[in-house]
């Protein structure tokens, strides 16, 4: 009897210790997963923010793939071919016409069929009803000016993948304007924003950073955060000019861009342009820069802003005595160019006046704004 109580209460220190044991066990596991979880958290937030800041685009590896993978069968010369001639994406192939991927070095009749179909199934371009379109016009994001009243005039703001021009004299807030919404492109959807960069292309050497600082300051953003998120190009000569959105189409495959500005589109083609004999020169130059914002735009899905330029426009009659007659540089190439047309003039005092010009959808307009430290605000006391 004494042997089998021995036994028992030995049994039940065992038990006990296994108890203990599994509980300890247990415990050590439960940081181990806790660790676990929380790196998997981490890499889900990493993924999220990559996944953010990811280009809307059909990257070119996808072509490598076999035919019957919706892809052409490409090596990876090819595709070194294709980026050389400044084609960085699907959506690019897509767009063009076949005799243009003919030029590139190494691509033949039958492989340039394999890639155009190839494009087409990864990029589907169907017809599509009214409905569908109203509704997708209502999805668009549009970038706030900085001015409520400047908004409503545009019934939002700046559409994106469309080309908006501003055309006035000088020191009417063309170049404001464009510091403006470099800022607002990169605040949140529901506060007028894109949450995507800037790029910036100069033509006339009238980019102040220091100006984005300013404004920042006033939407509350981190200085630095806003300056990182602008990329600056200076463009030398129209050529110049024209190679620049080659290398855009290239860094707006690499992050997630809303805005494309260039300050000036035809100040650069004027210049290397003169005189009559080369003015179908300086015509054709300009219709092939404004295709190329024309296909980025559709590409990349960005606003695209050019400002331009002004003369003057002596006008007979009535029109005279209606103060200074001035009108937009590039006739009608740039006219048919662009989807919205402002005119900014200046108004009394510090104010300006933006009248729409030319839209396909928006009525004729005008609204009065101001300039401020803070960059483009509503006109004080309207």
């Amino acid at each position: 009897m004494e042997q089998q109580a021995r036994a028992s209460k030995r049994q039940r220190k065992s038990n006990a210790g296994g108890e203990d044991g599994g509980a300890g066990a247990a415990q050590a596991v439960r940081p181990a997963q806790a660790v676990v979880e929380a790196q998997e958290a981490q890499q889900e937030l990493v993924q999220a923010d990559v996944a953010q800041d990811e280009p809307g685009i059909t990257r070119l590896e996808m072509l490598c793939a076999a035919p019957d993978n919706r892809g052409a069968g490409l090596t990876k010369g090819d595709l070194n071919a294709l980026l050389e001639a400044g084609i960085h994406c699907v959506e690019t192939i897509a767009f063009m016409p076949m005799r243009k991927l003919l030029e590139v070095k190494g691509i033949g009749d039958q492989k340039a069929q394999r890639i155009m179909v190839a494009a087409k199934q990864l990029v589907p371009m169907r017809m599509v009803s009214a409905a569908e379109m109203l509704q997708m016009r209502k999805n668009m994001v549009q970038i706030t000016t900085g001015s409520a009243q400047l908004d409503g005039l545009l019934q939002g703001g700046i559409e994106t993948g469309q080309i908006t021009e501003i055309f006035g004299e000088f020191r009417c807030g063309k170049t404001q304007l464009c510091h403006t919404l470099c800022v607002a492109c990169q605040l949140p959807i529901d506060r007028g924003g894109g949450e995507s960069k800037a790029l910036y292309i100069d033509t006339e050497g009238t980019f102040r950073p220091e100006r984005l600082v300013q404004i920042a300051e006033r939407y509350g953003l981190n200085e630095e955060d806003v300056l990182e998120n602008v990329t600056y190009a200076r463009a030398y000569n129209a050529e110049h000019q024209e190679k620049l959105l080659i290398e855009a189409a290239s860094v707006f495959c690499e992050s997630r861009y809303a805005l494309l500005i260039v300050d000036s589109a035809t100040g650069l083609f004027r210049t290397d342009y003169s005189g009559r004999s080369e003015l179908a020169d300086r015509q054709q130059a300009l219709n092939r820069f404004l295709r190329k914002l024309q296909r980025i735009a559709d590409e990349h899905g960005v606003a695209v802003v050019i400002t331009n330029q002004v003369m003057a426009s002596p006008e007979s009659g009535p029109a005279a005595f209606m103060g200074p007659q001035v009108k937009p540089i590039g006739g009608h190439i740039i006219g048919h160019a662009s989807q919205t047309r402002l005119y900014f003039r200046k108004g009394k005092g510090e104010t300006r006046i933006c009248k729409i010009y030319d839209s396909p959808n928006l009525p004729e307009g005008e609204a009065m704004f101001s300039i401020s430290p803070g960059g483009i605000v509503d006109a004080e006391g309207r």
